[in-house]
């Protein structure tokens, strides 16, 4: 029986509603729940002190990480396939996203005009050269002066000029490939009206792709320092899809300036496309490893996270854990590389994170750095 059941009970009943007594209700069941789970609490954590946990040091080592960064990818060679005279599309003659050859027509512009302006133009540079040819007879019998002669043979130049310029122009009226690779989108239809400098469509070369990727000012120094050394240039590239492409590629080329905004720098690495897999605009992430010498690994696992900072129990000569926050670098297969907080004699717990407190004792007994690398599994919790 509660102890408020009784006569009391009744007439504050009667006061005060139905509320009163399930309000003291609560109350009393909540605090016996406490006193209940601090009990067991206590007599857990006493069992876990009597108990013996793995500990171990960091293994301090060169390694390499792979670190990824976002990247754009580019033909070598993309440019705007432009109109060189105004006139009407009269042809087509190619469609978006066909592969074409250097110097292959694609587009024909009217040439109506232009060809007219060439038959007149031939026929001026003939007339041109029947009058030269009259004078210079003239000049042999002294008949007129070497003044004459030479006007006419100017008169000659300047008609070949205004041919050639006339051709030119007729030539323009074709539209050809520059080199030869991947048409885009078609921005024109036949028989639309097109002004000189009109944008027509694009044309990519990607026989050689160039992937452009932004590295932090730390990592620039340590890739420039392993470059030195002959290490590090060759990269590898994460599709959307999380495959990586099967061609490897080289850094080709480093940006002049860092961006103030973000401080980083611009990379460029070149990745031969012979399948043409690859297209102009693509994104993806680029792999690029880096060499490390004499860093902190430790297990994952013998981490924990409060807050968004991450912890490890070290545990000092007097078997006391505490709670030490780390800074945790690049990221391994079940390791962690650590910048800050622990020393290489540090001796840290690998299991019964959840299991001990803060500045708690703890009884351990010490593993080798090198078995528990060895097997990392055996020490998942």
């Amino acid at each position: 029986m509660f102890p408020f059941e009784g006569s009391k009970h009744r007439r504050a009943h009667r006061a005060y509603g139905p509320f009163h007594l399930t309000t003291t209700a609560i109350v009393v069941l909540v605090a016996t729940f406490f006193a209940s789970c601090g009990g067991h609490h206590e007599e857990a954590h006493e069992g876990h002190a009597q108990g013996r946990y793995p500990a171990t040091t960091a293994l301090v080592t060169d390694t390499v990480v792979q670190r990824e960064y976002v990247c754009q990818i580019h033909s070598e060679q993309h440019i705007e396939v432009r109109a060189l005279e105004e006139g009407y599309l009269q042809d087509i003659l190619v469609d978006e996203g066909q592969f074409v050859k250097e110097g292959q027509l694609l587009f024909r512009i009217q040439p109506v005009l232009y060809q007219a302006e060439v038959d007149k133009t031939r026929a001026e540079v003939e007339f041109a050269e029947i009058e030269y040819n009259n004078t210079k007879a003239l000049a042999d019998s002294n008949v007129v002066s070497p003044n004459e002669l030479a006007m006419a043979k100017a008169h000659l130049s300047k008609a070949r000029a205004k041919l050639s310029m006339a051709q030119a122009h007729l030539g323009f009226t074709e539209v050809r490939a520059p080199f030869s690779g991947i048409l885009g989108r078609l921005h024109v239809r036949k028989g639309s009206m097109v002004d000189d400098g009109d944008l027509l469509t694009e044309l990519s070369d990607n026989g050689n792709m160039w992937v452009y990727f932004n590295v932090p000012e730390a990592e620039y120094l340590a890739y420039q320092k392993s470059a030195r050394a002959g290490q590090g240039t060759m990269v590898k590239l994460l599709l959307a899809d999380g495959e990586v492409f099967e061609e490897n590629g080289e850094i080709t080329a480093i940006e002049s300036d860092f961006d103030n905004k973000t401080g980083n720098i611009a990379f460029r690495a070149t990745f031969p496309n012979p399948q043409g897999l690859l297209r102009h605009g693509q994104t993806g992430n680029i792999q690029m490893e880096s060499h490390l010498k004499d860093v902190l690994l430790i297990p994952q696992k013998a981490t924990f996270e409060v807050l968004d900072h991450r912890y490890v129990y070290v545990v000092g000569p007097d078997s006391i854990a505490r709670a030490t926050r780390v800074e945790v670098g690049p990221e391994l297969q079940h390791l962690f590389v650590i910048t800050e907080g622990l020393r290489k004699e540090d001796r840290f717990l690998l299991e019964g994170l959840r299991k001990v407190k803060d500045n708690g004792k703890v009884q351990v007994h010490d593993v080798p750095v090198d078995s528990v690398v060895t097997h990392l599994e055996l020490y998942a919790e």
